[in-house]
């Protein structure tokens, strides 16, 4: 997680800077050309870790303007300025709020003062434990109903595509039903009752004409993942022939998605091992007979295909999943 962090005085400034010589981030105070509302609005939207030190309320007036949801808000932690108590204020759980005010507890000696519920209570939080295996979750508002089952006592089962190492914490169990359980770790949709956990494992192989606009790209991805059941979400980097690596509609797709673009040599893609789709066209103008396939595979080290290849409008694309292995860690 990137950090930024804003203080008020010289010797909030002083901890501060001790903060981000031991977690990485940038240290600024408060006055002159930094104001409070124009540092937070910089760097609210860039979904860094937001960490003020000083008085909570200076941190929640100036966030509150711009919360949007657990889902996305990053996480924001306030500091008092002797380095005594580190404040959680958003997303403690999705956003990783409660472990980093973990992470600065470590490094200058205060309690992290965690308020939600299952921490407070030493209890299994779901959300946490997703982001902490790499998850994205598609539907935040099953959230509620998986904690209060656990507050309440009562056992929760989750279904896993992938075999969980370790043993599962108090009030959890594993089933193998995907059909009935409370939640699931699985890169297809379990339907409107369970909370999904989807990894962030696949890539996206994608080609395309020279010049198609970004568009055309979106077009294709939305119609081919909900087809296969599986959400944006899942989706980790896009790979793709050297080639197309300044084709800018492919840039802008990137950059509006967050996603990485990966490009391989058409030798690297020609020694990719497996069945694909072929393309004579494809291979006498670029030097291999298939790019969304191979590029989806080889970006995935390897791992299956879960969509073959889909073409229409000048694009190709494919999606593939590297290898998970998910435990019952939630701790940082």
């Amino acid at each position: 997680m990137k950090l930024c962090y804003l203080a008020f005085s010289d010797r909030g400034l002083a901890l501060a800077q001790r903060l981000a010589g031991a977690l990485g981030g940038q240290a600024v105070r408060c006055g002159g050309p930094v104001t409070l509302a124009g540092w937070t609005a910089e760097h609210f939207v860039t979904g860094a870790g937001l960490v003020y030190v000083g008085a909570c309320g200076i941190a929640v007036r100036a966030v509150a303007p711009h919360l949007v949801s657990k889902a996305q808000d990053p996480a924001v932690v306030a500091v008092d300025e002797q380095g005594h108590f580190a404040v959680p204020l958003v997303s403690g759980h999705l956003g990783g709020a409660n472990a980093l005010a973990r992470s600065i507890a470590r490094v200058c000696g205060a309690v992290p003062v965690l308020t939600t519920a299952t921490d407070a209570g030493g209890l299994f939080p779901v959300d946490d434990w997703a982001r902490v295996q790499g998850c994205a979750i598609p539907n935040p508002e099953r959230i509620k109903a998986f904690s209060a089952a656990i507050l309440a006592g009562k056992t929760c089962r989750i279904y896993s595509d992938w075999p969980v190492a370790g043993t599962p914490p108090a009030g959890v169990e594993l089933t193998g039903d995907k059909s009935a359980c409370d939640a699931a770790l699985t890169l297809t949709d379990p339907g409107p009752g369970p909370l999904w956990m989807v990894p962030r494992v696949a890539v996206l192989g994608m080609g395309c004409r020279r010049g198609v606009p970004v568009g055309q790209l979106e077009a294709a991805l939305q119609k081919a993942l909900p087809k296969a059941g599986i959400p944006a979400q899942a989706v980790a980097m896009v790979c793709t022939i050297d080639r197309k690596a300044e084709e800018p509609g492919l840039l802008d797709f990137c950059r509006a998605h967050g996603w990485p673009l990966r490009t391989f040599t058409a030798a690297r893609l020609a020694a990719v091992e497996g069945t694909f789709t072929p393309s004579a066209f494809v291979a006498r103008t670029v030097g291999v007979d298939n790019v969304c396939e191979r590029a989806a595979v080889l970006g995935a080290e390897g791992g299956p295909l879960l969509i073959p290849k889909q073409a229409g409008d000048g694009v190709t694309l494919a999606l593939a999943a590297k290898a998970f292995g998910p435990d019952w860690k939630w701790k940082e």
